[in-house]
Parts: structure tokens; sequence; C-alpha cells
């Protein structure tokens, strides 16, 4: 199975809402594809979004990464022999972890299809269903509680909400709206984006707890190179602390682990550089006892196809943050993973399960 191309494409499709964190707002959802052809006929595809504020990564260097170092060194390359391949591109360079992460999810895709088998089962195939959450975009306290009630009657029992925009009084003022909305049988779950400072964090939480508006977990409070910081904070609470930006390699999750700093991890493809490494850094994390959820960017079906077939695919992979394609005004894909409302099912064709590429979903133009 010898690759004989590697072409990218860049996509843009608008977002139904703009979709605001601590972080950056987002309302047209780019990235760039990716597409691997073997000599024997079986085509992968992958995807990247850019990320500047969290992974560096433009739609420039995603392409420049691709195009003028790892098209070259993938080239007539025997997918056979993929460990080799995978070592590879986790050295060939520094960072740029959403371009490797678009290549390896080709390349399994490839591999997966070779084998015959769906990209999930070829990886461990532990279940083919999931079910994924639903994020409220930070915004006042009174429209995030009206869009929370709107995604729980949609069918959506685990909600994620943005806070770490403003004050501390202002984010409790936020999950308290919530709350009172929409009752005491959905989960919610927190994300700060690492906008909070650790004593702020601790404060917050704290006195969430105190008014009894059960956060399931709190995702990245503090800066993401602030490991005694997220220690600090999740030594100082009841409420579960998962780590997220503190998190891209599998160095860093051993860091994580050995200080005992969160205890959960958030694993997405766009920060560990793709499955290959994803799986060690789950691998680490089920050896010590910590689950992990895998999440996303915001990206459309063909990303989360592939961080979908990953998840489900492991037993420590306990949740599931897969709600981006569902943001988007389009889609851009047929086949790939199947929304039920909050349930999402695996599909049974080999590999990914990419069945084709839509141009009018927003393809805007390809290099090769």
């Amino acid at each position: 199975m010898i690759i004989e191309k590697v072409e990218t494409f860049r996509i843009a499709v608008p977002l139904k809402k703009p979709f605001k964190t601590a972080l950056r707002t987002v309302t047209v959802a780019e990235a760039i594809f990716v597409k691997i052809s073997c000599d024997n006929g079986v085509t992968g595809w992958g995807e990247a979004p850019p990320t500047l504020v969290i992974t560096g990564d433009s739609l420039a260097s995603i392409e420049a990464s691709i195009n003028e170092v790892i098209k070259p060194s993938l080239l007539n390359k025997n997918l056979v022999n993929y460990e080799a391949i995978f070592q590879a591109l986790k050295t060939i360079l520094v960072n740029n972890s959403s371009a490797k992460a678009a290549v390896d999810m080709a390349l399994y895709d490839c591999i997966s299809q070779n084998c015959r088998l769906p990209l999930y089962q070829f990886l461990g195939g532990y279940r083919n269903e999931i079910e994924t959450d639903f994020t409220v975009s930070v915004n006042s306290p009174d429209e995030m509680g009206e869009d929370a009630v709107q995604y729980v009657n949609n069918g959506f029992n685990v909600l994620k909400v943005k806070v770490g925009i403003g004050e501390i009084a202002t984010d409790i003022a936020r999950i308290q709206e919530i709350r009172k909305r929409i009752g005491n049988d959905i989960k919610i779950r927190l994300d700060a984006n690492q906008g909070w400072k650790p004593k702020d964090a601790v404060r917050a939480i704290r006195k969430m707890e105190d008014l009894g508006l059960d956060i399931e977990l709190v995702e990245q409070p503090v800066k993401a190179d602030d490991l005694d910081g997220l220690k600090q904070v999740t030594d100082s609470v009841e409420t579960l602390i998962m780590a997220d930006e503190s998190v891209f390699s599998p160095k860093q999750a051993f860091e994580v682990i050995k200080r005992r700093s969160a205890d959960l991890i958030n694993i997405k493809l766009m920060k560990s550089g793709g499955i290959y490494q994803a799986q060690m850094i789950n691998q680490m994390a089920e050896t010590a006892g910590i689950e992990c959820m895998v999440g996303s960017m915001i990206e459309t079906r063909l990303g989360i196809t592939a961080a979908a077939h990953f998840a489900a695919s492991k037993k420590n992979i306990t949740r599931f943050d897969f709600d981006a394609p569902l943001m988007l005004a389009n889609d851009v894909i047929s086949g790939g993973i199947m929304y039920n409302g909050r349930n999402i099912t695996l599909p049974d064709q080999p590999g990914l399960g990419i069945e084709e590429i839509l141009s009018e979903g927003g393809i805007s133009n390809g290099k090769q």
C-alpha cells in the first residue's frame, strides 16, 4: 500500500450562532482537509482547523507544514510499515500538532480500510455508540439560560458551559441562571478555558459547591502551563478538575499524572497530533486510574468522525464532546458518524466511513 498522492483543500462553513469562549469568538469554521491516495485505490481523509490561541496553528501554517514538509516524507512510503511512518510524523516538525493530526487521521483511514475494518474496531472496538454533550457559549446569564433550555429541549442531558470571562460573580450568576432554568436532572460541566487565576478558581468553585449548583467537573480553570496552580485547585475543591490545554503530548500528560494536578484529562486530536499519540495519553491515564474525555475544536463532521472512532474504541474514555458539527450551518461530507440528537453511531464501513466530500459544503480551493 504505497502512498502516491497527498492533497490539501481549504474549507469554510458558517456557524449557526457565534461560538464564544474565554479565548476566542468563532463565526466561521475554517479548516484544511487532507486527502491521501494509495496505489491500491484506497483514499484516506483528515481535517485540521486553525486554532491560533490554543495550538498556534493557522490555515497557512497547516498548509505549509503538510505540503512542504510532511508530504515529501510520505510519498512512496508503504503504509504496511505504519509504525515507522507515525514515528517519523511525530518528530518531523516541532509543534504543528493540527497539521500532524490531519495527516494522522488520513493515514489511519487508509490503514483500517486496507484491513477492511471500521477504524473504531481496528483501534479496539469497545463500543459503536456514544453520547455527546452540547456547549453553551459564554454570553449574558439570561442568554445562556435561554440557550441551555433550547439544548435540553433538543434532547441533550449534559451541558458544557463556557465561563472565564468577566468577574467571578458573573460566572456564578451564569451558572445559577442555567441551573434555575433546566432543573437538577441535567449534568453541567464548566470550561473556563484558562480564564481564572488559581485562588479565584478555588473561590468560584467552592461558592458553586456551597450554592448546590451540582457541577460535574471544571475544565482547565487556570493557565495551561501552571501545573502547580492546577494542582492547587484540584486539591482544594470537591468538584472534579479536568486538564485540557495543559495536556498536548504524552510527556505533558505524564507530568499532570505524576503531580496529580487534575482528576481527569481531555484529549483532543488537534493537541496530541493525532490518534497515534492520543492512544499513548489514554493508556498512561488509564494506568494511573484517570478517566479521559475526548473533545474537539470547531471542526466539521470529518474531523469529529475521526475523534469519535478513537473515543469509541477505548473503555477509559468515558466522556465525549462532539457537538461542533451540530453548530454548523451546513455539512461538508456524506458518510461518517451519524447523529440522532445527543446519540452518535459509528459507521460500519471500513476506515472512517467517509463516502464523499461535498463541494457545496464550503470547499474553496485545493493544493497538491
